[in-house]
């Protein structure tokens, strides 16, 4: 049986990662788990670029596609979680009226992936010379909410997978299926073939 990770393991190493400090961890959802890390910092940043206003709708259009790439990868990801996860917990018991939780602990660990990129964030907002002393307060209030966001998701996540063992609990993968970057289910795209062409 695969260990299973906790969340204290987790959300450190997702600080660790944003610290510069990779940690290699062993066992079949670690790998996910980083994949899952990087990708929301990849998201991040593109994110934020895609926010500019002073470049060319080209440039903002490549980070759209990135985007998009970007955050087909993480589903997968988290996806690759989860599967690890269910098979760790194969053998565990699994009770008469389990309750089953429409939250996966893989897509708990994305959220926990998020709220360390918030915080991380934040807190740097925290530091800044160059702003008003009220913007420092108003970062350093939603620094403490999201720290404390994260701390209730952690021990939802403890709690799952405790619940998992004991068999109180199970959670399935579920499958995304995204739509979208798919040019065989993408009206927008497929459809595009079947337009006249203007002359």
């Amino acid at each position: 049986m695969i260990e299973l990770p906790g969340a204290s393991d987790i959300t450190a190493y997702h600080d660790a990662a944003l610290g510069g400090r990779r940690q290699a961890r062993a066992g079949a959802p670690w790998q996910a788990i980083a994949d899952n890390h990087r990708l929301n910092c990849l998201l991040w940043d593109e994110e934020d670029l895609a926010r500019r206003r002073n470049v060319s709708d080209a440039e903002i259009a490549a980070n759209k596609r990135a985007i998009d790439g970007y955050n087909q990868q993480r589903n997968d990801a988290i996806e690759r979680v989860d599967e690890a996860l269910v098979s760790a917990l194969a053998d565990a018991p699994r009770l008469s009226g389990a309750r089953l939780s429409s939250e996966t602990a893989g897509a708990m660990i994305d959220r926990l992936s998020i709220l360390s990129l918030k915080i991380h964030h934040m807190r740097r907002q925290t530091e800044r010379d160059d702003v008003e002393r009220t913007h420092v307060e108003l970062c350093r209030a939603r620094l403490e909410r999201l720290i404390e966001q994260r701390s209730d998701l952690a021990g939802c996540l403890d709690r799952l997978l405790a619940e998992c063992r004991d068999g109180s609990s199970v959670f399935k993968v579920y499958r995304q299926f995204k739509m979208y970057n798919d040019p065989a289910l993408n009206p927008a795209i497929y459809g595009e073939s079947r337009r006249p062409s203007r002359s």
